[in-house]
């Protein structure tokens, strides 16, 4: 049988007001029904306009070149008239778009934006058409779909928005659905959720797939075959198992060696992919990838290689193929861990941070007249503490409470009880200049440094600006430090004159790092830093962070719903659930012996680069959406997602209890043998292990 869709020297040409930008070219590639293929590669290589070319959905100065053709059953789209592919599109072939607060239409309610397709593809009623989409909102598991019809799309989590634009793509039972980075900006537990959602859709419905994505853990476990895309071209194509064991373009071998693991030795560097994806509006003669590849010669500089292989089931395009995952030569990062002294028999240094079971609640109004009083519980008595030139990762879902807890450290939120203290000087109690002069000691990292820059400021004024509120130098001094600056995080000195908006999301990184430093502060609260990053450019934000903190002896609190990334930086993690710190410890106690199951259940949620070990999860892991804090659950607040939750959940709120040195946890019911019986004293950490590090 013909595949169910064939794509064929595809290339599409955007045309701007000074150039022509090729972000595809030449990209064939065929999907048979019932498969699902995963496009994969960095952002700007072309994957995302692959699926709107196939959709027909081309931005402005876009088309198509003659030469392209796409059939869909056997029907050829490229070149039918616009009211033909209308009613292709959405109906036969729909696609799953990559942000979906910014594709639903804000003004209307879920109910009609689901129920629009089917009104205009299959002339259904304004009743049966709800109907429909209340039955689709049930099928993609959305919590009582009826009620939700009526719903505004800000009303709704992450995860329930992504789950209604998978509604939207459903709704007429398309052929082939594109699925355009599902999952980015989601948690791990609601991406797995999502994940999972898709693979038993696409069985239940008899649908293709094509799963297009940056994160090679994505595609191992859920694609059938796998294009690597590289600067608009396929540089490998091959099944998923055969790609993972034996991969053979550098580009691939650097894609998987960029994503930091579990098991990683955090005093190792994580490995890179250097420089950036070519200007697709100028291209690089020969070999796209030549100037970033280790291998490269003067063939791979003038020469451009075709895709090709031993066999039609595993093609690359490359002169010096290689064999297989790439065997990691890391570099030494530091001999002792931070903040730990070289000498063994030397004393530990005192604690410089240390929050005191802090609270905070945010009131929120209702009722008729908004006389209705209630509040969201965001954190609820949290407490630790932090050495020099140590790391504290925080960890948990949207929603837990990690930024406002990340905001009251630096003074930016008031705590409603609690206190934060940094080098024995209680910071939440000062005010005016002095609360201004202690501030430079803590600052924050964004983790959107897009929206946290200054659009109208270049970057040199955005790095000066803390230098001269703080009246710290003269202005040529001040220009001198900001310069040094650029060239500690490895950006050029004509950044200075350059606006936010010029700049890649790894080079936006880089210069909210700058400006956080820019005082030579003591602790930095790193809020998700790499969380919307390619996986190459964010192990390149990783080994900068580490890089500086040796350099600057400065401390971290990184906070991350991405457990790998946590336990790469972090000395010792807190995993954070509904306002709470249900467990504590060093990475490998989380790691190896985790005790709270929601702890498990992150760590069984992460998307590992390995089909074999993928194929073996059960499809476990934390069900459900996460609790409002309006109106927490009773006892222990993880019971109503708990597999192993029984009545004393619901009636008492768990202690803190140690399950061995320095790792502590919160749990009627653990998944470890408890140390000791005793309840663990509060508020007493100072991170040496004898005393819990947050209750």
């Amino acid at each position: 049988m013909a595949p169910l869709l064939e794509v064929e020297n595809l290339s599409t040409h955007i045309q701007l007001s000074r150039s022509m930008v090729r972000p595809v070219e030449n990209v064939s590639f065929h999907l048979e029904a019932g498969e699902t293929l995963g496009l994969v590669g960095e952002s700007g290589c072309g994957k995302s306009m692959t699926g709107l070319s196939l959709m027909g959905l081309l931005p402005p100065g876009g088309s198509l070149v003659d030469e392209s053709s796409v059939r869909l059953a056997g029907r050829e789209l490229v070149g039918l008239p616009d009211a033909e592919l209308r009613k292709i599109r959405g109906n036969e072939i729909a696609m799953v778009f990559q942000d979906p607060m910014s594709s639903l239409d804000p003004t209307k309610t879920i109910g009609y934006q689901v129920a629009e397709p089917v009104r205009l593809h299959r002339g259904a009623s304004k009743a049966e058409a709800l109907e429909r989409a209340a039955e689709v909102l049930a099928l993609v598991g959305l919590p009582r779909p009826k009620e939700r019809l009526n719903d505004y799309p800000h009303q709704l989590s992450g995860g329930l928005r992504q789950r209604v634009m998978i509604a939207i793509a459903l709704a007429c039972e398309p052929k082939v659905l594109i699925a355009d980075e599902p999952t980015t900006a989601l948690d791990v537990t609601i991406q797995a959720q999502i994940l999972t959602l898709l693979a038993d859709l696409k069985d239940r419905l008899r649908m293709s797939m094509i799963l297009i994505t940056h994160d090679m853990g994505v595609v191992a476990g859920h694609a059938d075959r796998i294009n690597v895309m590289y600067a608009g071209r396929i540089a490998e194509t091959t099944e998923t198992r055969k790609l993972f064991a034996g991969m053979r373009h550098p580009y691939t071998q650097g894609l998987l060696a960029s994503i930091p693991r579990l098991a990683q030795d955090n005093t190792q560097r994580l490995f890179t992919v250097p420089g950036l994806p070519p200007d697709l509006s100028n291209p690089p003669a020969g070999c796209r990838f030549a100037a970033r590849c280790t291998y490269a010669t003067d063939k791979c500089r003038t020469d451009e290689p075709e895709l090709v292989g031993a066999d039609d089931e595993h093609e690359f395009a490359c002169w010096h193929p290689v064999n297989g995952p790439l065997q990691l030569a890391t570099t030494q990062v530091r001999e002792t861990p931070p903040g730990e002294p070289a000498d063994p028999a030397a004393p530990p240094r005192k604690p410089l941070l240390e929050v005191t079971e802090l609270v905070k609640e945010f009131p929120v109004s209702g009722g008729l007249l908004q006389r209705s009083k209630r509040s969201v519980k965001a954190v609820s008595g949290v407490s630790l503490s932090l050495g020099p030139g140590q790391t504290f990762g925080l960890v948990g879902e949207s929603g837990c409470g990690k930024t406002t807890l990340g905001r009251m450290i630096v003074g930016l939120d008031k705590p409603d009880s609690g206190t934060v203290t940094l080098e024995g000087q209680q910071i939440d109690a000062l005010r005016g200049n002095e609360l201004r002069r202690h501030r430079r000691d803590l600052q924050m990292m964004f983790q959107d440094p897009y929206s946290s820059l200054d659009p109208r400021m270049r970057v040199g004024a955005i790095l000066r600006e803390p230098l001269q509120i703080q009246g710290i130098g003269s202005s040529k001094e001040q220009l001198e430090r900001v310069s040094d600056l650029l060239g500690e995080v490895g950006l050029p000195k004509n950044a200075l004159e350059r606006f936010p908006h010029e700049f890649s999301g790894g080079q936006r990184q880089r210069i909210g790092l700058a400006r956080a430093l820019t005082l030579n502060p003591k602790v930095i609260v790193a809020d998700e830093p790499v969380s919307a990053l390619d996986v190459s450019i964010r192990a390149q934000v990783l080994n900068l962070m580490k890089r500086l903190q040796a350099s600057h002896d400065l401390s971290y609190v990184v906070i991350s719903h991405d457990l790998a990334v946590v336990k790469y930086l972090a000395d010792r993690i807190g995993v954070m659930y509904l306002g709470k710190m249900v467990e504590t410890g060093g990475g490998q106690d989380i790691y190896e012996r985790p005790v709270h199951p929601y702890t498990a259940g992150l760590l069984e949620a992460i998307p590992i680069p390995d089909p074999q070990v993928e194929a073996r999860k059960d499809g476990g892991g934390i069900k459900g959406e996460l609790p409002s804090p309006l109106d927490p659950p009773s006892g222990c607040r993880f019971r109503t997602r708990c597999p192993l939750a029984q009545d004393t959940c619901a009636q008492e709120e768990p202690a803190m209890r140690k399950f061995g040195d320095g790792h502590f946890a919160a749990c009627h019911f653990p998944l470890q043998t408890p140390v000791l019986e005793t309840v663990a004293p509060a508020g007493a950490a100072d991170g040496s292990g004898e005393a819990p590090a947050a209750v």
